[in-house]
């Protein structure tokens, strides 16, 4: 079938085989918390997706990186939502790295491999919070950064070798600074809780990291800085347009593979199906659009700006083509087996992610009135 055939040969091409061990496992144990789906991804290179091939990564382009996340959420939303964490943490390590003389090129070295995962401590999964806002609080003792906290949802935390996080820095003579720290997960003073009690994307290992005292040498620490008028420096806002366009290919693919199965099916009137194959067509084209121009550099305020509004559009495709491919499967499907309700519940999620389209409506109506985007 013709949908779903561009992100399976991307899949396949920098994922070599994964798409097809991931087609031969049930949906539903993919989507367990003892999944296996996160092993199959490290071992066919998912890691190193986004790094240069200079440094041992597969050097994927924004483009590509969206059609391989919604094959992977096609075949299991959990998978394609944990490793966003990991891909968006990579993607932002990779621009530090190319205006840095520090130790990021080595730390992706590492990371490529030996398969490291990143899990993401920002502040994502918070009501009312920022991707950025600080879950971690870290004191000077002289030396060293000694970081405090709870990250909860945080996803991979099980299987992480790196957690990223965001880290409120309190020094007794410099004040406080928002940093990014990077810290291996085997650590001292790092534990892990289970938080997740929702069976919905349990495979995504959501539960809760906790910090205590953990000992972090400054050179693993980013500060990061705002302009006078609050927008983002360069780095924080490149991560955040990674993360809006990952996260909404990890939903996007859920809808499409619904409605791949109201295709195989020829459920309902061929002119409701067809709505369907291009409603997720065109949403797909307009998130290839939007990383096509990260890849050109759109990576800025103005490219956060056309990232929201991406997400924020295709979510409403996502909405209205899972409701509708639910209804044209019908009863005795969504009766017969739970991965059609299990779908269509996932898919909801897309409206969890930071920020929501209330707290983001005045910083778009600001920006399409030609002033910066400011994200709280």
């Amino acid at each position: 079938m013709r949908l779903l055939s561009r992100e399976r040969e991307a899949c396949e091409r920098h994922l070599p085989g994964l798409d097809g061990k991931l087609a031969s496992i049930p949906l539903m144990e993919l989507e367990s918390p003892d999944s296996p789906g996160i092993g199959l991804y490290r071992s066919a290179g998912g890691a190193g997706l986004l790094i240069p091939t200079v440094h041992g990564g597969g050097g994927a382009s924004a483009v590509d990186a969206v059609r391989v996340t919604r094959a992977v959420a096609a075949r299991s939303p959990s998978l394609a939502v944990a490793t966003t964490m990991h891909q968006f943490s990579v993607a932002s390590l990779v621009a530090l790295a190319e205006s840095s003389t520090g130790l990021e090129w080595m730390l992706l070295d590492g990371v490529a491999r030996d398969q490291r995962l990143m899990a993401s401590g920002f502040a994502e999964g918070r009501t009312g919070s920022g991707i950025l806002t600080p879950t971690m609080k870290g004191v000077w003792d002289g030396a060293n950064w000694r970081v405090s906290g709870r990250k909860q949802p945080c996803s991979l935390s099980r299987s992480m070798d790196l957690l990223t996080a965001s880290v409120a820095l309190e020094h007794p003579e410099q004040g406080t600074r928002t940093g990014i720290a990077l810290i291996p997960a085997a650590a001292p003073g790092i534990s892990v809780t289970p938080f997740w009690g929702s069976p919905v994307l349990a495979g995504a290992e959501s539960d809760s990291v906790v910090l205590a005292d953990v000992e972090v040498h400054p050179d693993l620490i980013v500060e990061l800085t705002t302009g006078l008028d609050g927008e983002l420096d360069d780095l924080q806002t490149l991560g955040f347009v990674w993360f809006e366009l990952l996260v909404t290919a990890c939903y996007l693919g859920v809808a499409m593979n619904l409605v791949e199965r109201v295709l195989t099916a020829g459920r309902g009137p061929a002119h409701e199906r067809l709505g369907l194959g291009m409603a997720v067509e065109g949403a797909a084209l307009a998130l290839d659009g939007a990383a096509r121009n990260l890849d050109e550099g759109d990576g800025g305020n103005d490219g956060l700006a056309r990232a929201l509004i991406t997400r924020f559009t295709v979510a409403d495709t996502v909405r209205a083509t899972t409701a509708k491919a639910v209804e044209l499967l019908g009863g005795m499907a969504f009766a017969g087996s739970p991965e059609v309700g299990y779908l269509a519940a996932a898919s909801h999620a897309i409206g969890f992610h930071p920020p929501s389209r209330h707290s983001s409506a005045d910083a778009l109506l600001g920006w399409f009135s030609g002033r910066p985007v400011v994200i709280d």
